[in-house]
């Protein structure tokens, strides 16, 4: 019976993978490299299309399999994610770009949680799409889900929502250093595009648009912002423990404290990689893996998504995220340009 489940869950694993592999090849036509859309995206978009058709058909055997690669194999690729991060990054940019990014994550945190109120979304939808516009997309989405233990829709309207505005960015940025509408130096771009741009591959795409010196600044710069997703983390699970309550009769309990754990191993694989003992071949292989776990986790999530639930959710959690887009570009373009270098 015990090999019988194993057999089942690597089944479901390997069913994921498969739908995996087919994001990674789709993920390399043509239009939709230019749009960045990463296999991350792909991978979501194929696992909702299935888990809303074709998923009735599948053995419910294979269910655990689903799970664990939405929720083990998650955790995994969070740590790996490290692989791409140095301390020597930090270094490199000042202190000015970590005050920045220090400035822009808090203060869109802020304020997703405090309009997520006035516009009486729920509560763990606000947090996931604050995160995610913060930090990185929906790497920090994911990495955020594990301490929320949320719903599968959830995580899923949250990653459409950064997704959709990361995408806006990538576009509207180039356009716009251009035609030369902001009046900021190439070092500033780089900060701006770095501080304010959702997703990793879209500061990477954007950076690219505007040429090498603005491209080199932001992804540094983003990767920084990369890094606070440890402590965003770990003061969330403190945060959540203290407001978490468990209604016994008359006695209020509080709840057991969620210690991300997987944050304190996500920061040991930055040091890790700051030493530089590996191989650059070998660091690019292991970056490659994690990129295909993450896509495995969206798969998985995907799949365990219904579409009805967003409908249920209507247009407040795309308004919030609109909201925060705004932030982003207007009050990134204040705090980078008036913000006194250090």
């Amino acid at each position: 019976m015990v090999k019988d489940r194993r057999v089942h869950l690597i089944s479901g694993v390997l069913f994921v993978a498969l739908f995996t592999c087919a994001a990674f090849y789709i993920s390399e036509f043509q239009f939709l490299k230019y749009l960045s859309f990463s296999p991350l995206i792909i991978g979501i978009i194929l696992g909702m299309i299935y888990g809303n058709t074709l998923k009735k058909n599948m053995p419910e055997e294979w269910l655990p399999g689903i799970t664990f690669s939405s929720k083990k194999l998650l955790r995994l690729a969070i740590i790996l994610y490290g692989f791409r991060l140095t301390f020597q990054n930090v270094i490199s940019v000042g202190l000015s770009a970590i005050i920045i990014d220090a400035i822009i994550i808090v203060g869109t945190l802020s304020l997703g949680l405090l309009f997520g109120r006035l516009l009486k979304i729920d509560k763990e939808i606000a947090l996931l799409t604050s995160t995610g516009s913060a930090i990185c997309g929906a790497a920090a989405v994911l990495g955020m889900e594990p301490v929320l233990n949320n719903k599968p829709h959830k995580t899923a309207i949250a990653v459409s929502t950064v997704v959709i505005f990361g995408t806006i960015a990538m576009f509207l940025y180039p356009v716009l250093y251009r035609n030369e509408v902001l009046d900021m130096t190439t070092e500033q771009w780089g900060l701006y595009s770095g501080a304010t741009i959702h997703e990793v591959a879209h500061v990477v795409g954007a950076g690219n648009a505007m040429g090498e010196s603005i491209s080199e600044v932001a992804i540094i710069v983003k990767m920084i912002r990369v890094m606070f997703l440890a402590p965003v983390l770990l003061i969330s699970a403190l945060f959540l423990a203290r407001q978490r309550k468990s209604v016994d009769g008359q006695t209020v309990k509080s709840t057991k404290i969620t210690i991300p754990w997987f944050a304190f191993a996500f920061i040991a694989v930055i040091g890790f990689n700051s030493l530089d003992l590996l191989p650059h071949i070998a660091v690019d292989y292991i970056n490659y893996i994690d990129t295909f776990l993450l896509t495995m986790a969206m798969t998985a999530l995907g799949m365990e998504t219904h579409l009805r639930k967003f409908k249920e959710a209507g247009v407040k959690p795309f308004l919030l995220a609109l909201i925060l887009f705004a932030w982003l570009t207007v009050g990134g373009y204040f705090i980078v340009k008036y913000m006194p270098s250090l």
